[in-house]
């Protein structure tokens, strides 16, 4: 299959910003990496290789992204507010950098935001606040709200609390949404969450799950058995889900 790597300067995050890109045609899908993970783990870890049959077959083009989770949401050399101040510009990146890079690569105008773990926050989070511009979303093992301590798993904003948290926790902002464009935009979304019964993410996941239809979102939620938290499930997700 087709693989190429680009990198450019960033000028919003002020960074050297890394990507590859594996296909030549098909449904673009940003993967977004696991935490504090790189552009190159989906490859290492064998997932890109697991939907090879549909990338040769010009059915998915994927857009592996580099994180710059270990600059926001995991720098506690900062104060929360700076946090989500870098992981905004983050998003702005996709939106104004990867997203019209796609657009020149792939002239199919189906966009799909997917991810791993931490990956999976980021591509929730961003489809569901951006719906316009995403027509599916594909979430595995994934939690919704990073202020939310769990075993092994910190909040990930020491109990501050702001405006621009709130609006990026999907947990948090889903049952208060009224917005009917965004309603409708996201009801229209091809929808999948993934998580694994013993995952400590589980019990949040059946919440969101919950929080969805009560906004009258369809989506697909699976539970697998086990944690389903590593790569040899990934590997099998994404060809059932992707």
């Amino acid at each position: 299959m087709e693989r190429a790597y680009h990198k450019w300067f960033s000028p919003i995050l002020q960074r050297d910003m890394e990507l590859l890109v594996f296909g030549h045609s098909g449904r673009a899908v940003i993967f977004f990496p696991t935490r504090m993970a790189r552009f190159y783990d989906y490859e290492n870890w064998g997932v890109i290789g697991a939907m090879q049959d549909q990338i040769e077959a010009g059915e998915l083009q994927v857009f592996c992204v580099d994180s710059i989770d270990a600059e926001s949401f995991y720098n506690k050399a900062q104060p929360p507010a700076a946090r989500i101040t870098r992981h905004l510009q983050y998003e702005q990146y996709i939106l104004k950098e990867v997203v019209p890079f796609i657009k020149e690569l792939n002239n199919n105008n189906y966009l799909v935001s997917a991810g791993c773990s931490m990956g999976a926050y980021h591509s929730v989070n961003i489809a569901f606040r951006h719906p316009h511009i995403f027509k599916k979303v594909v979430a595995m093992s994934g939690r919704y709200d990073l202020t939310i301590a769990l075993p092994y798993y910190d909040d990930l904003f020491d109990s501050f609390h702001n405006e621009e948290i709130y609006f990026n926790m999907p947990r948090q902002y889903i049952p208060n949404l009224e917005d009917g464009d965004l309603l409708d935009n996201l009801r229209q979304m091809d929808i999948t969450i993934v998580i694994g019964r013993d995952d400590p993410f589980c019990p949040g996941n059946e919440a969101f799950d919950i929080q969805l239809w009560e906004k009258n979102i369809p989506h697909q939620f699976y539970i697998w058995e086990g944690n389903a938290h590593k790569p040899r499930y990934w590997r099998q997700m994404v060809k059932l889900y992707l």
